[in-house]
């Protein structure tokens, strides 16, 4: 089940909805299929910056970890969709992350070029009948 963790300082309820994180946590996403990477550090390097959701499974799989960006109010309004990041396995793209949700993220603050590297379209679901 979705968590929603605000950092550290935040009030909730407060000012326009933020530019927040959804970390993918479940079956390979930040377990030890993906090897090599501190994925408790990763998560509470997150929340401790930015608004960060803790989700199961996001059924992109060969994309552990995953991370999606999903735009503020006013990166909405600017017409910005969430941003799918895959491969997030090493703390320089957590901080790259971080940096760029905290200068607005998607709609408001350009995707930094190294960024793009780790960007992915999501499979889109069947729709249930």
């Amino acid at each position: 089940m979705p968590t929603d963790e605000a950092p550290a300082g935040a009030v909730a309820g407060s000012g326009p909805v933020p530019c927040r994180v959804v970390v993918c946590r479940d079956c390979c996403c930040g377990s030890p299929k993906v090897t090599g990477v501190d994925h408790a550090a990763q998560t509470a390097r997150l929340r401790a910056e930015v608004p960060t959701r803790v989700s199961d499974c996001l059924d992109v799989c060969e994309q552990a970890n995953v991370v999606v960006v999903q735009p503020s109010a006013a990166g909405r309004a600017a017409g910005a969709r969430p941003v799918w990041l895959g491969l997030v396995n090493d703390p320089d793209a957590t901080e790259d992350i971080v940096a760029w949700v905290r200068a607005g993220g998607p709609g408001v603050a350009p995707l930094p070029e190294i960024l793009d590297l780790y960007t992915f379209a999501p499979p889109r679901r069947a729709k249930e009948a």
